[in-house]
């Protein structure tokens, strides 16, 4: 049997491509919506350069990735290739990521020394889940089954700087997305956590207009309001 994996078209580490090949991995490649390398209909791997895990906490897509991942996937992982010590950031900082990747969003963080290393990795997941497991790679994924309030809190929590949990704690102040994108600014404030400057990201972003053709935004404060 051939150990299958399904890479990302936007991923370009060609070194780790070969290295996949060398290990025996049949490779295709297409576009996917989330990860860069599904292995099952179950596993999906993120690949991150310990530069790109650190950029990504800066920006704060780390969680925005995880939160994707998560949807789309039942047992998604996170590598995190290179040498630790080329971070700039405390180490603290680092572990408390990986610490919250793992208890909030359930997605361990598999460090490697590099291409060859995130290879072998690759080969070993693909072999329990392929072989062992009789599962094969699928870009449709385990995708979970969500009810209504779920579905719900992903509408709020998609709003930027907003997240699950400021979703929950509004969907329970308000009883339905309806009343929240008719809520004041001042409403929204009342909301335990919520603040100002969520208020009015919320806010704003519901009453901005949709402009399809890819003009600039209407309403630029809305986005300075965003960073928290």
């Amino acid at each position: 049997m051939h150990l299958k994996v399904i890479v990302d078209s936007r991923e370009r580490n060609t070194e780790l491509l070969s290295e996949l090949e060398s290990a025996g991995l049949e490779i295709s490649i297409e576009t996917l919506p989330v990860g860069d390398y599904v292995i099952s209909d179950r596993v999906c791997i993120e690949r991150k350069t310990v530069g790109d895990f650190e950029s990504s906490i800066i920006t704060g897509r780390l969680f925005e990735q995880a939160e994707r991942l998560g949807e789309a996937y039942e047992r998604p992982i996170i590598i995190m290739e290179g040498d630790r010590e080329e971070f700039r950031m405390k180490s603290a900082v680092i572990r408390g990521a990986t610490a919250s990747l793992y208890i909030d969003y359930d997605i361990p963080v598999i460090q490697t020394d590099g291409a060859r290393d995130s290879a072998e990795i690759i080969r070993h997941i693909a072999r329990h889940e392929q072989e062992q497991r009789k599962r094969s790679p699928s870009v449709k994924g385990g995708a979970r089954s969500f009810t209504q309030s779920q579905f719900m809190e992903r509408v709020i929590g998609n709003i930027p700087g907003v997240g699950i949990d400021t979703a929950q704690k509004l969907l329970k102040h308000f009883g339905s997305v309806q009343a929240i994108v008719g809520a004041s600014k001042k409403e929204l404030e009342e909301v335990k956590n919520i603040g100002p400057k969520r208020a009015k990201a919320v806010y704003e972003l519901v009453r901005s207009k949709y402009l399809f053709d890819g003009g600039e935004d209407e309403l630029p404060q809305a986005r300075d309001s965003l960073t928290m």
